[in-house]
């Protein structure tokens, strides 16, 4: 084995740190049975530091550690100073002799490709596949090893530059190996990969072949043929019109060339090209143990391989061993909240919910495919998630009409034959509960609560685990069927509402209207409360003053300031109530508002900057009578009518069904979150117990062990450090992931799409969920802390929890990507009286900040203005 240089068959995956990625996956592909890959060699990367360990390499690669992303400028003049220091560097003779003794042993006078290795690319977590250069058809040493300094100085382009510094990679440890392979000079070339890039589904195998070199294709010269084959069978073919190619020039370097009319037209590889080449990339994949981008080339009738990555942008699957097809349902999305969770998060929350769930990604996700089985089981699971997140129902309903994943008869049971499988709850029931029910069962929820964490304060050790869990499954097994009867009569009042007014009326949508300022509703009452805050420090212009500079540690300081206690006490007494909630609240190991209570500031302050002293009350108020006007203008209406009286009776009564329990609505999850905050505390004590005796490194490294796995930490007093450190770099991962709202087992993502008639030139398509219609100027906001809205902002972000609603009263309208007509969002901007317009895919990215837009939020569209 040499220092500087190394055939393919001396190296495999083992080999990043001194051949690359792509060197170290080649030399792994050469070692498959069957595969066939151009011969070559890699020069390491000890070459490589040998060329840059100089001083004057290394003082700028000192100034590029302190850049930013947004350092462009600086990153530009770094990059041109660095790579042209590169290049001008003699390669040490040592490394010439090694470089031009290889190339004599494959033939001097043959082409080679000389290609851009880098140790941070083509692995598992990251792909850097074109961050670095790439030459072909090279001839001789002498051009060889110009084109490897080249290759070295292709490290640092501005592009992967600022690559390496939004993935975290420290620009000195990375290294660049160079792979010096002999050309292919293909009749065809493309890439294969062996899941498909569109969908995900691993089953499905897809494609992309044209003529000639492959960088025609992946440059964007031409449209390729794309081809999907599904376990031995071409499912889809699409023949592009090729109108070009690159071939390999005889002078060295590359060449285009136009194709004939009658070539253009032409399938770039036969049928049983195809399936030999699936054949092979299974095989490949199977070796990897991962989905693989794949390039390949077709030269005298044999494929050859020429690297091979994993695909970094698949969502990850469930694990399952048991043959059978399943369908999973993003729980984030019903819950509002599509971030990753950290694994005691999940396990909590699996713990707490009444079904066993699957994890990937670290998100949530429901197997919904038994459920689907029975007519019943259907309805019932298609009419919630339709009411929680409508493009989940569709994703569904294209499942379940493909007919080729789920073995479902969708014909109704005939008359007299009974559904499968056990009745569900009474979800379509409207009962008639007493509106004093709403108090009772808050009532009975806190003196739970208060009896929890008095209990819970003598408990340490493996005791607070097993109580902790025997509280879990108390609850389960104790579910208030009133609580769920008191918010589904809400929800099917409401759409009762809906539906006669639309008939008799002509009017959509009125239970919006109906739902301002109800009462009992803690998150809407929790926005207001923050008013109130704002209006008790209002009067002390030196505490407003300090907490525009104030740290995380401002309450203790504040308390010195004229008017600092009254702002404590305010502060304090609005924790005392929600200080348990935060962003993504059903994620345990989130920071609560009571832990750091300074991301609370930016919001007081935008409430004293922009609301008048009192508006909470009148806000409220005013919801209340606009409701009453509404209300007695309905009734007026249906007076008018034949039967009149009968009907603005019944709907007299809907309407204070609605308004009297819609309110309850919000309070369970309350509840959850309260309940998380109490075992929150507990567990935090038990992480610095285990830190105090050296078990954790710190209190939050308990985030990263599942609940149950606590136990095991407690009694051994031994924490296993290398789990915790790889499921700290997989959350990483995770977290840049967007999950899918529906995937399968097989790793398909299917994506719903709204339907609407008449829509708009340009309009952007969502859900309705709030009526009205309002104009204003986007502010696209990712994190409840970075935001800085003003009065007639409209809100555009990703998702909204309970968190965010201190955030409604400033706003004039909300748009978000998830949501549907019961999520939280939904809910406190009708209460609110906000336009809303929820379940708009990619809408931070449609809409720029500071765009002035229309939301229709009764007819459930956006309007770029």
């Amino acid at each position: 084995m040499g220092t500087y240089t190394l055939d393919f068959q001396e190296i495999g995956s083992a080999h990043i740190a001194v051949a690359g990625g792509k060197g170290a996956n080649l030399g792994e592909l050469a070692r498959i049975d069957g595969i066939v890959v151009p011969g070559g060699f890699c020069i390491t990367t000890e070459a490589f530091r040998e060329v840059t360990g100089g001083a004057e390499i290394g003082g700028l690669l000192e100034k590029l550690a302190s850049v930013t992303a947004a350092d462009s400028n600086e990153i530009a003049a770094l990059a041109r100073a660095i790579r042209g220091a590169i290049e001008a560097a003699m390669i040490p003779e040592i490394v010439r002799e090694e470089i031009v003794r290889h190339v004599a042993k494959f033939g001097e006078g043959d082409a080679y490709a000389v290609r851009s290795s880098a140790t941070a690319e083509d692995l598992p977590n990251a792909s850097f596949a074109g961050q670095q250069d790439t030459y072909l058809n090279i001839v001789g040493s002498d051009a060889i090893l110009q084109h490897v300094s080249k290759c070295w100085a292709s490290l640092f382009t501005d592009r992967a530059i600022a690559y390496r510094i939004q993935n975290g990679f420290d620009h000195r440890k990375v290294s660049l190996a160079v792979v010096v392979q002999r050309m292919v000079f293909p009749q065809a070339s493309g890439v294969m990969f062996t899941a498909d890039p569109v969908n995900s589904n691993r089953k499905v195998v897809s494609i992309d072949a044209s003529f000639g070199l492959g960088e025609a294709l992946v440059s964007g010269l031409v449209n390729a043929d794309i081809y999907k084959v599904r376990g031995g069978e071409i499912i889809e073919k699409k023949v592009a019109a090729k109108k070009m190619a690159i071939y390999a020039s005889e002078a060295g370097g590359t060449r285009e060339q136009e194709l004939g009319r009658t070539q253009q037209e032409l399938q770039t590889l036969t049928d049983e090209q195809i399936l030999q080449l699936e054949r092979l990339g299974r095989r490949i994949e199977a070796h990897f143990g991962s989905p693989q981008d794949i390039e390949w080339c077709l030269a005298d009738g044999a494929f050859y391989i020429v690297q091979s990555r994993p695909i970094t942008t698949l969502y990850p699957v469930p694990e399952t061993n048991d043959g059978q097809n399943h369908l999973y349902v993003s729980v984030g999305h019903q819950q509002m909240m599509t971030d990753a969770m950290k694994p005691l998060g999940l396990s909590v929350w699996q713990l707490t919910s009444p079904r066993k769930m699957a994890v990937a990604g670290g998100r949530i996700f429901v197997d919904v495919a038994q459920d689907l089985v029975s007519p019943m089981g259907r309805k019932v699971v298609l009419d919630v998630l339709g009411k929680s997140d409508p493009l989940v129902r569709k994703a569904v309903m294209e499942i379940l009409e493909r007919g080729d994943f789920l073995d479902i008869n969708m014909d109704e049971p005939s008359a007299g034959q009974p559904a499968q499988g056990p009745p569900p709850h009474d979800f379509f029931a409207l009962h008639t509960y007493d509106p004093s029910i709403v108090q009772e069962l808050i009532g009975r929820s806190e003196a739970s609560i208060a009896t929890l964490a008095e209990d819970i304060r003598t408990r340490s050790g493996v005791d607070l685990i097993d109580f902790i869990r025997d509280d879990f499954q108390q609850r389960k097994s104790q579910a208030d069927p009133q609580s769920f009867g008191v918010i589904v009569t809400a929800m099917n009042a409401a759409l009762w509402l809906n539906e006669k007014m639309n008939e008799w009326l002509g009017e959509k949508n009125v239970a919006d209207a109906l739902s301002q300022s109800v009462p009992h509703n803690v998150t809407s009452e929790m926005g207001l409360a923050l008013l109130d805050v704002a209006d008790a420090i209002r009067p002390y212009p030196e505490v407003v003053g300090y907490l525009r500079d104030a740290g995380d540690d401002f309450m203790d300081r504040m308390q010195a300031l004229p008017g600092g206690a009254e702002a404590v006490g305010a502060i304090n007494a609005f924790l005392s109530r929600y200080g348990m909630r935060c962003a993504g609240e059903i994620d345990i190991t989130r920071t609560r508002w009571s832990e750091n209570p300074a991301i609370l500031i930016p919001l007081i302050l935008s409430n004293i900057r922009n609301q008048e002293p009192g508006a909470g009350k009148v806000k409220f108020e005013q919801g209340k009578a606009d409701a009453a006007r509404k209300e007695a203008e309905l009734l007026n209406r249906l007076r008018q009518l034949p039967d009149g009286e009968q009907k603005a009776e019944e709907t007299q009564r809907m309407i204070g069904l609605m308004r009297s329990l819609a309110g309850y609505r919000e309070y369970p999850k309350y509840a959850i979150v309260s309940r998380y905050f109490v075992y929150k505390k507990a567990l935090m004590e038990e992480a610095d117990r285990l830190v105090n005796a050296q078990v954790l490194r710190e209190r939050e490294d308990i985030y990263y062990l599942e609940f149950e796995e606590i136990r095991g930490v407690i009694l051994s007093q031994k924490a296993d450090y290398q789990v915790i450190d790889q499921r700290k770099e997989a959350y990483g991962r995770f977290e840049k992931l967007r999950p899918p709202r529906v995937m399968t087992s097989d790793g398909e993502v299917v994506t719903g799409k709204h339907s609407h008639e008449n829509l708009p030139e340009g309009a952007i398509a969502g859900l309705g969920v709030s009526a009205g219609v309002i104009e204003g100027r986007a502010r696209v906001v990712l994190k409840m802390e970075d935001a800085n809205l003003e009065p007639g902002d409209i809100l555009v972000t990703a998702f909204t929890d309970p968190s965010w609603t201190p955030l409604f009263v400033a706003i004039k309208g909300l748009v978000t990507e998830v949501g549907g007509l019961m999520t939280h969002g939904a809910v406190i901007a009708r209460e609110y009286g906000l336009p809303a317009v929820v379940g708009v895919d990619h809408a931070t990215r449609l809409i720029t900040d500071g765009r002035k837009i229309r939301v229709h939020g009764t007819d459930g569209y956006i309007e770029l203005l």
